[in-house]
């Protein structure tokens, strides 16, 4: 399986309100993001995703977090959403988004959930909450999944520890508080989604 990016870091934007999202969201763009994630306990995501969509869907993956139902992922297809992230395993919700196309990023801790997921058509998985297991943990865990699925860690990766996570298996990372926190100005963004890009490219080196 290939991530669907050039860049496999996500940009997790929790808690954007529709009059922030498109600086942000472009932002982070600038810096050379290519996937972003407005997880659906933002404020007014029903107006901030379709936004986002329409201004920026020709030049990344744009899609919703924290989705949980199989009824979200309807309202997101129609709103041209192509990227699914939830922070638990749902096999219906990742069917759902796989039938209409989507990309999905699961969360998941163990074998047993990263297997369910797989089973049910997920094309990538996400180690949540990352910081909580270690690069140890997804190593081992690595070891059992196939060599083609990309794993992203998230929570708790910054751009001073990216690398242990890659180090460990990861193809990248969904990127939260280190990049973006609710009311931060858009300059604070710009600038941790390039000491973002800067460290993985020197990760990979």
């Amino acid at each position: 399986m290939q991530w669907q990016t050039n860049l496999p870091l996500i940009a997790i934007l929790r808690g954007i309100t529709p009059d922030e999202a498109l600086a942000h969201v472009g932002a982070v763009i600038d810096a050379g993001f290519d996937a972003v994630e407005i997880p659906l306990n933002s404020p007014e995501w029903e107006k901030s995703i379709p936004a986002v969509v329409d201004a920026f869907g020709d030049k990344a993956l744009i899609g919703a977090g924290t989705v949980l139902q199989p009824e979200q992922v309807d309202r997101l297809a129609k709103m041209g959403c192509r990227l699914i992230v939830t922070p638990n395993i749902n096999p219906e919700v990742i069917r759902r988004a796989v039938g209409y196309g989507m990309t999905v990023c699961p969360g998941c801790a163990t074998a047993t959930e990263a297997f369910t997921a797989l089973d049910a058509g997920a094309q990538s998985l996400k180690i949540f909450p990352s910081s909580a297991f270690g690069p140890d943990y997804i190593k081992a865990l690595k070891a059992v999944l196939p060599a083609s699925v990309p794993v992203f860690a998230v929570g708790g990766v910054t751009p001073e520890n990216l690398a242990q996570w890659m180090k460990a298996g990861c193809v990248g990372a969904g990127l939260g508080s280190d990049l973006y926190r609710a009311g931060q100005p858009v300059e604070r963004t710009a600038r941790q989604a390039a000491a973002f890009v800067k460290a993985y490219r020197e990760a990979v080196k």
